[in-house]
């Protein structure tokens, strides 16, 4: 018993070692890049305007296809027709236009995404929960310029990342500046922008708040009903704890104490 002791011991704390150096990493962003703090936006509004931004630069190569449009249409407070006309441009296999019910998916074979990206692009539908919104949201903020990478871009969050810059006409081109760090290396410090895009600073900013809540949202699309649940039965159960209470009382009002 004394070395399965010993055993689960070592184990406990070898798991903690791991988890620790893990959550580190995450931390610091895996790429030298601290992580910007978010908090989504889950207001019909903005999840319109991410969904926008979502099929326009985003699904072209990557799917979300746990999700359904006609699911999305009811959360976000859209008719199935505006759902239709302004969000659905993909086809079936029979190359009939998608449906209000169908997942959302793209047209890109497998075969192909490999091929063009060096790797699958990744389905995106739970990319906020195993990412989590704070890497999510610094990492689409933290694209530069680099020549050097085959399709022009790089990032700081995902060093080395197979991916180009797709929002590079909304934000515009920026490089990464660095200072000595005093050892010898260089720190990163912050980024210098080179050429403009379409939407300003801040306006960029509000971009990739609405493309990340909405992300955010593909994660979990139930989580507002489920909290608005567990409020009203934990009233339930204090309304019921008063009733219960009050009906013990009158249940042993006659019986004498030392019964």
């Amino acid at each position: 018993m004394k070395m399965i002791s010993t055993i689960l011991t070592s184990s406990l704390v070898g798991a903690s070692l791991f988890l620790s150096v893990a959550g580190s990493a995450i931390a610091a962003g895996g790429g030298g890049a601290d992580l910007e703090h978010f908090t989504p936006v889950r207001t019909d509004k903005s999840l319109q305007r991410g969904a926008k931004v979502f099929v326009n630069y985003c699904m072209g190569c990557h799917t979300a296809d746990y999700h359904r449009y006609s699911h999305f249409a009811r959360d976000a407070g859209l008719s199935d027709t505006a759902v239709v006309e302004n969000l659905i441009f993909t086809t079936d296999a029979d190359g009939e236009a998608s449906k209000i019910g169908s997942l959302m998916s793209n047209n890109m074979t497998a075969e192909y995404g490999k091929q063009a990206f060096g790797a699958v692009p990744p389905n995106l539908a739970l990319t906020a929960r195993s990412r989590g919104v704070d890497w999510l949201y610094t990492y689409m903020k933290s694209f530069y310029l680099d020549e050097s990478r085959p399709l022009g871009a790089n990032n700081k969050v995902y060093p080395q990342v197979g991916m180009p810059h797709a929002l590079a006409d909304l934000q515009g081109w920026q490089v990464p500046v660095y200072e000595d760090d005093g050892d010898g290396g260089e720190k990163f410090v912050r980024f210098q922008q080179v050429t403009a895009g379409s939407l300003s600073a801040d306006e960029y900013d509000d971009t990739i708040t609405d493309l990340v809540s909405f992300l955010d949202y593909l994660g979990d699309p139930n989580r507002e009903a489920r909290h608005s649940l567990g409020i009203k039965v934990m009233l339930f159960l204090f309304i019921f704890l008063i009733i219960a209470v009050l009906l013990k009382k009158e249940y042993w009002k006659d019986v004498p104490h030392n019964a």
